[in-house]
């Protein structure tokens, strides 16, 4: 077998017809292309084939592909039911300071959320964080539309920071369904709504799960270093950012289930925020409504922790027994207060209530507040000068002192 090119015995070339194929082939193609330039060159020489219609053509179908989805979940729809009942607040305050233009014009110094939970008679009420209304001489809230609305401020309550303001209820577009924080389960989808850092970011939507449904953090309320209060809190994980305290925590149902209020703001933490269960939340609801204040039992005396108190002064002036190492240090009694009323006096040391161990001024609030009521007894154990006493309490309201 031999190549193509291979000569023939006697001298003479063979006719090469594989060649002469090719070079018929060749025109052929080069006389059909011809044609093809012909026709399609001159626009309406072929009907249906010019080139303005084959670009319209194109651009149709380039159209068609971009229809839009409506995608609706339970997150779009629990978003859409509460949505319009969450509003901005912004805290104002009057400036004095030198460079002002108008001394003692109201300035922005701090925003947050707020949501619309209830419209009763021509009045709208919104609830928030005490925090964020801390020290306003005025407040303006922000619809979800962005108009703008004043807001009075009912009144607050530090130990739950908690605080109920009031607008003209004619604005108001729409009110927060009420749910059951107390149905909550670890793992379930919640949604954060609120107003992120004071930007134009009304409304903000995040995601995430109950990630504990009873927790305590301690808070610091006087600023001095040393928790005051254990707020009991919801942990989430959704994000919750500065300017989203006071807004919506809610369910795919679309109903109110938690307050936002702080979050846990550390570079080796991601992840943990924290919200007033509405459960707990109502009762202080109410309570500022009818009275401007959240009206709680007290005791009337002031406290200071054992811990605080020098080994020396324990031994000298309390005179307790070395095996006493927590307690609260009566530091005074109010004139007519039950303390008084039960024979309480200045440095007294309480170490037990209804039973219970006292070890700080966390628990012995925390028994007070959550457990008793106004008018009820509560039995208090304490040392005065090395001997345990009892003593029977009749609470009375906080106001009244």
């Amino acid at each position: 077998m031999g190549y193509y090119n291979d000569q023939a015995p006697n001298g003479r070339r063979k006719p090469n017809r594989m060649g002469t194929f090719l070079a018929g082939l060749s025109g052929v193609a080069i006389g059909a292309l011809l044609v093809w330039l012909l026709f399609y060159s001159i626009p309406g020489l072929i009907p249906g084939n010019d080139t303005a219609a084959g670009t319209e053509a194109v651009e149709t179908d380039r159209e068609s592909a971009t229809a839009s989805v409506d995608i609706t979940t339970d997150v779009t729809q629990a978003v859409e039911e509460v949505a319009d009942a969450v509003v901005g607040v912004t805290n104002l305050q009057e400036t004095n300071d030198f460079w002002s233009q108008a001394p003692g014009q109201e300035q922005a110094v701090g925003t947050g959320s707020g949501v619309i939970y209830k419209n009763e008679g021509g009045t709208a009420y919104v609830v928030t964080n005490h925090h964020v209304i801390d020290g306003a001489n005025g407040i303006e809230l922000t619809l979800a539309d962005g108009s703008k609305a004043e807001a009075t401020l009912v009144g607050s309550d530090i130990w739950t920071d908690l605080a109920v303001l009031e607008m003209d209820s004619s604005k108001v577009p729409d009110v927060a369904e009420i749910g059951d924080s107390d149905a909550l389960k670890r793992g379930e989808t919640v949604i954060a709504i609120g107003n992120p850092l004071g930007l134009d970011f009304s409304g903000s939507v995040t995601t995430g799960v109950v990630s504990g449904t009873d927790r305590a953090v301690p808070v610091d309320l006087d600023g001095n270093g040393q928790p005051d209060w254990q707020a009991e809190v919801l942990q989430t994980d959704a994000a919750i950012n500065p300017g989203n305290s006071g807004g919506a925590l809610v369910n795919l149902a679309g109903q109110l289930i938690g307050i936002n209020s702080m979050k846990i703001a550390t570079d080796a933490v991601e992840g943990i925020g924290f919200a007033i269960p509405i459960n707990s939340a109502l009762p202080v609801l109410k309570s500022i409504e009818q009275n401007g204040e959240m009206i709680r039992p007290a005791m009337g005396i002031t406290l200071l922790d054992l811990v605080q108190v020098p080994q020396a002064q324990r031994q000298e002036t309390l005179n307790l027994p070395e095996d006493v190492r927590e307690g609260v240090v009566v530091n005074s009694v109010v004139e007519g207060s039950a303390a008084a009323k039960a024979g309480m006096q200045q440095f007294d040391v309480i170490v037990e209530m209804d039973g219970e161990p006292v070890g700080d001024i966390i628990e012995l609030r925390q028994h007070l507040y959550n457990e008793k009521k106004i008018g009820d007894t509560l039995a208090v154990k304490a040392y005065r000068n090395g001997k345990l006493m009892n003593f029977e309490l009749e609470l009375v309201d906080n106001s009244a002192l």
